[in-house]
């Protein structure tokens, strides 16, 4: 495999290591010492940094003030997020901007996309569903407004009302649209682009893992326009690739990061007046744990490259996302557990930013769905593809 990126992708990293190399994992209270939610907030001054050098806008086309660059570009700059521990919606708001961009209509682009680029404005969606187990499209009823529950002319006049909750969305109170996926009558996915203040909308505070604030969205009769509701095929689907996709690249970020606390770590901490990173069992299991991180890197950039080129292949994209969610979601957890092993007690000194590495990775792997529910779908696609 070739993974030369190109010369754009390349600055997208540099500019974004010049952000990241500011920003603190402990710049927030640890999740560990504090009772609900670390901060109120995301870290404004980052995501106002993110904006000022162009990083929010990065893979939006030139018509909408954004660089025109793929889905690769995005992962590279989570990774470097997650190194950090960046705590900005980086992956919802881009992932959001380019679905609308990508499959919505003329009028909701120009409205959300140059100011999203600008940071003026934040998108989050709802990918969970009511319970994180089930579609999240089945979570949200959508019918089109009026008695008569005819679809297609009455729904193009008179907009459409949303019903259901969309629980664990990300950054909600922080937001100022959410993509909801929806169901119609007819189990039609659909994805609807709704202001956080739309009368009818409730948030509820959740608290996730990683300390962060989450929120149930509830819909109790919510209106959108037409125009706001985007019901072409493929896009949620195509959204929720995406976002598993970026998800893989944060873990990989973390996972890397990690292990270069713990070999900085073992090369200093001294056993019989010897380095224990020279110990073979040392040794050996931060050699595995480097072997997990090269297979999330190549799994992540074979869904990536399959997202941004549509390139066919042996199984649909929805094949190499899961294998990627796979070893992501595994790999990262082994990656934190042998580092708070290494580490000893020292890795749970909550002075010491381990643990909130640690956190982290439990939210990231179980995001979009655990190891087993992707190897689940990965067995139902190769049964209706049969290989060879």
């Amino acid at each position: 495999m070739d993974f030369t990126f190109s010369e754009e992708q390349r600055a997208a990293v540099e500019a974004a290591r010049a952000v990241f190399s500011d920003v603190a994992p402990d710049r927030a209270p640890s999740p560990a010492l504090t009772p609900g939610a670390v901060a109120e907030d995301i870290d404004r001054q980052l995501w106002n940094e993110l904006a000022r050098t162009d990083l929010l806008g990065l893979t939006l086309s030139p018509d909408h003030g954004g660089a025109g660059l793929d889905p690769i570009a995005l992962c590279l700059v989570l990774r470097e997020s997650a190194k950090v521990l960046a705590r900005v919606p980086l992956l919802e708001s881009c992932a959001v901007a380019m679905a609308v961009q990508r499959y919505g209509g003329s009028a909701l682009a120009a409205e959300l996309l140059p100011r999203a680029g600008r940071g003026e404005l934040i998108l989050t969606v709802g990918a969970n569903g009511r319970s994180g187990h089930d579609p999240a499209e089945l979570a949200v009823a959508a019918r089109p407004h009026g008695e008569s529950g005819e679809i297609g002319a009455s729904a193009e006049r008179s907009g459409w009302v949303l019903d259901g909750v969309q629980s664990a969305v990300p950054w909600a109170q922080a937001a100022d649209w959410i993509a909801v996926p929806a169901h119609t009558a007819e189990d039609r996915p659909v994805l609807a682009l709704v202001p956080r203040t739309r009368d009818g909308v409730t948030l509820a505070d959740q608290v996730s893992t990683s300390g962060e604030r989450l929120a149930e969205v509830r819909l109790d009769g919510v209106r959108v326009t037409a125009h706001e509701l985007i019901d072409a095929p493929g896009c949620w689907e195509w959204l929720r690739s995406l976002l598993t996709t970026g998800t893989c690249a944060l873990a990989l970020g973390l996972g890397e990061r990690v292990l270069a606390m713990t070999a900085e770590y073992t090369g200093k901490r001294e056993q019989f007046g010897f380095p224990v990173a020279t110990f073979q069992a040392v040794a050996v299991q931060a050699a595995d744990r480097y072997i997990d991180l090269r297979a999330m890197e190549a799994t992540l950039w074979q869904a990536a490259w399959r997202i941004s080129s549509d390139a066919g292949g042996p199984l649909p994209t929805a094949g190499d996302i899961a294998v990627a969610k796979i070893w992501a979601s595994d790999g990262v957890r082994r990656v934190v557990q042998t580092a708070q092993h290494l580490h000893g007690g020292f890795g749970a000194d909550t002075d010491y930013p381990l643990h909130r590495f640690h956190a982290w990775a439990k939210q990231i792997e179980l995001s979009l769905g655990p190891a087993a529910a992707h190897e689940e779908a990965l067995g139902d696609l190769l049964a209706a593809h049969p290989l060879g």
